[in-house]
């Protein structure tokens, strides 16, 4: 399961931080409502008297847009999306734990964060410029095409995991009730990213630990170090069930 960002990205947005997690082990009985609840307040203390937009993360991500020829109130990153509606309805609908996690998790820092299914990627997964041939399959059952040029997460199959670099993911690799490999990507763009992605990396690992009899790998990603590859020679993940 080898995952990176393309040359060109690293080239083009410098100012990049991302980091990535591979997890063997997860199942969709673990109960995270407390954990969930944990990020909220955090979230809740960060948005005290501010709006999402003033966040300089989310600054960071709007001016990425700009620069991709994307209107950025048209098309907004991920955790700018989640954080209008939690403000408006001061939570999320429940999908997964491990996405309602994540999701909570994503709110708190105010960073993209893609949980993807490794089973269903196909191949290495790369970030980066589409050629137009790629298939993403939305949410409604419709297969797209993404738009010659736009960043993408792309398998080896031609299939696009999401489009628009963090605004949407993709159906095909989305967490399900029998997922049990996951891949988990954040990507930041402010000036203190890196400082923020190594501390959500260290989170994410600690909570999935936590509540999951999980195996973990994880990585910071550079253009110096732009490779991950986990699962080679990770041990089995140990037996399901939660912990004593």
């Amino acid at each position: 399961m080898e995952f990176r960002h393309a040359a060109e990205i690293w080239a083009d947005f410098p100012e990049l931080a991302a980091g990535a997690a591979f997890a063997a082990g997860i199942d969709a009985r673990a109960r995270v409502t407390d954990r969930v609840s944990h990020w909220y307040a955090v979230a809740d203390a960060r948005l005290a008297g501010i709006s999402a937009a003033e966040l300089p993360e989310i600054r960071a991500w709007r001016r990425a847009f700009t620069r991709m020829g994307l209107k950025p109130t048209q098309y907004r990153c991920a955790p700018e999306s989640l954080l209008r509606r939690y403000a408006k309805e001061h939570e999320l609908p429940a999908i997964h734990p491990l996405v309602d996690l994540c999701n909570a998790i994503s709110l708190a820092y105010a960073v993209p964060i893609a949980v993807l299914d490794a089973a269903r990627i196909t191949g290495p997964l790369q970030v980066r410029y589409a050629d137009g041939t790629e298939r993403y399959l939305a949410f409604s059952g419709e297969t797209e095409h993404p738009h010659r040029g736009e960043v993408v997460f792309a398998d080896a199959a031609g299939n696009a995991h999401a489009r628009r670099w963090t605004n949407r993911q993709s159906a095909q690799s989305a967490v399900q009730p029998d997922t049990t490999t996951v891949l988990i990507v954040a990507e930041a763009m402010h000036e203190a990213g890196g400082d923020d992605i190594r501390s959500l990396i260290a989170t994410v690992e600690a909570e999935l630990t936590m509540s999951w009899p999980v195996t973990t790998e994880t990585a910071i990603l550079s253009a110096a170090a732009p490779r991950f590859d986990p699962g080679r020679t990770m041990p089995p993940a140990r037996s399901p069930g939660r912990p004593a």
